[in-house]
C-alpha cells in the first residue's frame, strides 16, 4: 500500500490480455438486454407461490393427520374393548362349570371378534384348550402368560409378530381366580387379534395421502405460479409506467433547470450594477439549480437502470485502472479535507463491463468516503481478484454507520444523517445508482462498518473469462 503521488507504470502484457478477452466477446456496445423489473417481479412471484404452497401444505398436514389418526382410531381403538370382553366372558364361563377344568365351555359370543383362544393351566405349562383353527405358534409363547403368574397381576396384553405375513398380534392374558374358595389360581385364559389387515389399511390410507398431497402441491404450484403472474400484471405495468414517468419528467425538468442556471450566471456577471441582497439570492438561485440538476440526473440514471434501458458496454475493464484514475481525480479533494488517499493494487482485476458506469460507481463509494471522513483521516481502494470474482473495495476510516443502517444503504433517498447529508449536498441516490450498476453488471455491492472505526464498501463483479 503507498500513497498515491504518479500514475501506476503500465503492466506488461497487459494490453494483449486485453486483445484475447475481447476477441472472445460476442460484441460490444450491446444495450443490457435483462430487464431488472422481471427479477424484482419474478422474486415476488416466487415468494407469493412459496407462502401459498406453505399455508396449503400446512392446511393438508393438519387435515391429513387428523385423517390418519381419525381413521386409525376407529380401526385399532376397539380391538382393546373386543379382547377384554372376549377374555371375561371365557373366564365366567370357565368359573360356572366346575366339573371342567380343561376350559372346554366357550360361549360362542365370547369368539365372535376374537380368533385366537387359549387356555393354560395353573402352572403355566400346559395348554388346556385351544380354538380359533390353529392359532400361531407367536400367539402361543408363554412369556405373557408367564409374566403374568410372575406378578400375579390380574391381566396383561402385549403384541407380537406372527410368522408367515400374519403380522402383529395384539395378545391380552386374564387370570382365573377361584372366587368361592382361597382365591388359587385355576387358569390362565389368552387371546389374539391380528392387526395385520387393519395396518395394511392404514399404511395404504398414509401412502394415498402422502401421493395425494404432493400431487395437489405440484399442481397447486403451477396455478400459483400462473395466478400470481396474473396478479402482478397490473403490478408490473403500474411499475413500468412509473420508470417511464420517471425517466421523462427527469429529462424534461434538466433543460429548465440549466437554462435557469444559465440566466442566473449570466446576471452574477454584472455583480456591480447589482444590489447585494439580488446578488445572495442569485447565487443561492445557482447552487439550488445545481443541486436539482444533480438530482435530476441521478433520477434519470436510476429509471434507466430499473427499465433496463441503460447501454451497458461490453468491454474488458481493469478494475485496478479504475480505482487509479478515480483516486487521481478526488486527490484535490481529499487534499482540501485533510484526507490521505492511498490505493493498494498489484495485478490487474480484469472484469466484462462498462468503464464509464464503473468509474461513476468507483466515485461515488469514494466520494461518500471523502464526505463522512474526519482531517487526518484515510481511504484506501483496493482491487483484487477472489473466488471469480472482480473486487473493489473502498475502506474509509470515518465515523462509521451504526448497524441498524447498514441493511439500508442503497435504498433511494434513504440517508443515515439526514441532515448531515443534506448539508453537504447528498440526496440520498448515490448509492442506489452504485448499486444498479453493480446489480446491471451481474455484481453486488455490500457494506460493511464498525461506528467509530470505519466502514468498507465492497463492489464484487464477476471476473473476466469466470
Amino acid at each position: 500500500m503507498s500513497q498515491l503521488t504518479t500514475p501506476p507504470p503500465a503492466t506488461p502484457g497487459l494490453t494483449d490480455r486485453f486483445q484475447a478477452l475481447q476477441a472472445r466477446l460476442p460484441g460490444r456496445g450491446t444495450a443490457l438486454t435483462g430487464d431488472p423489473s422481471a427479477a424484482m417481479f419474478g422474486r415476488i412471484r416466487r415468494r407469493l407461490t412459496l407462502w401459498y404452497l406453505a399455508i396449503l401444505a400446512g392446511i393438508l398436514l393438519i387435515a391429513g393427520t387428523a385423517l390418519y389418526f381419525g381413521e386409525r382410531q376407529a380401526l385399532l381403538a376397539p380391538v382393546p374393548g373386543y379382547l377384554h370382553d372376549s377374555a371375561h366372558s371365557i373366564a365366567n364361563a370357565w368359573l360356572g362349570d366346575r366339573f371342567d377344568p380343561t376350559c372346554h365351555t366357550i360361549p360362542a359370543d365370547a369368539v365372535q371378534h376374537v380368533p385366537y383362544v387359549a387356555c393354560y393351566s395353573p402352572a403355566g405349562t400346559n395348554v388346556l384348550q385351544i380354538q380359533g383353527g390353529g392359532p400361531p405358534l407367536e400367539f402361543l409363547s408363554p412369556e405373557l402368560v408367564n409374566e403374568l403368574l410372575r406378578t400375579k397381576q390380574a391381566a396383561a396384553s402385549d403384541m407380537v409378530t406372527g410368522a408367515h405375513g400374519l403380522g402383529t398380534i395384539e395378545r391380552y392374558a386374564l387370570l382365573v381366580r377361584d372366587p368361592d374358595g382361597d382365591g388359587r389360581v385355576i387358569g390362565v385364559v389368552q387371546v389374539g387379534i391380528p392387526l395385520q389387515g387393519e395396518l395394511r389399511s392404514l399404511d395404504v390410507l398414509l401412502a394415498l395421502l402422502l401421493v395425494l398431497g404432493a400431487l395437489t402441491l405440484g399442481g397447486a404450484a403451477v396455478g400459483a405460479l400462473f395466478l400470481s403472474s396474473r396478479a402482478l400484471a397490473p403490478a408490473r405495468l403500474a411499475f413500468t409506467r412509473q420508470q417511464a414517468f420517471i425517466a421523462d419528467a427527469a429529462h424534461e425538468i434538466r433543460t429548465p433547470l440549466t437554462l435557469m442556471r444559465a440566466d442566473a450566471e449570466v446576471l452574477l456577471r454584472g455583480r456591480e450594477r447589482l444590489d447585494p441582497d439580488d446578488a445572495d439570492l442569485l447565487e443561492d438561485i445557482v447552487a439550488e439549480t445545481a443541486h436539482m440538476a444533480a438530482l435530476a440526473g441521478n433520477m434519470l440514471t436510476l429509471a434507466r437502470l430499473d427499465a433496463g434501458a441503460q447501454a451497458i458496454e461490453r468491454d474488458v475493464v481493469d478494475l485496478a485502472e479504475v480505482a487509479s484514475a478515480v483516486t487521481r481525480r478526488a486527490q484535490a479533494l481529499a487534499d482540501e479535507k485533510g484526507i490521505a488517499l492511498a490505493l493498494d493494487t498489484a495485478d490487474p482485476v480484469l472484469t466484462l463491463g462498462d468503464r464509464a458506469l464503473l468509474d461513476h460507481a468507483t466515485l461515488i463509494l469514494l466520494d461518500n468516503a471523502l464526505k463522512y471522513n474526519r482531517p487526518g483521516g484515510g481511504v484506501t481502494l483496493r482491487a483484487f481478484s477472489e473466488s471469480g470474482e472482480a473486487v473493489l473495495e473502498v475502506r474509509d476510516t470515518g465515523e462509521g454507520i451504526p448497524p441498524e443502517h447498514l441493511p439500508h444503504l442503497g435504498e433511494r433517498f434513504y440517508r443515515v444523517d439526514k441532515a448531515r447529508s443534506r448539508e453537504q449536498g447528498g440526496a440520498g441516490l448515490g448509492l442506489s445508482i452504485a448499486r444498479g450498476i453493480a446489480t446491471a453488471h451481474g455484481g453486488t455491492l455490500s457494506f460493511a462498518s464498525t461506528p467509530g472505526a470505519g466502514t468498507t464498501a465492497t463492489l464484487a463483479l464477476p471476473a473476466a473469462g469466470s
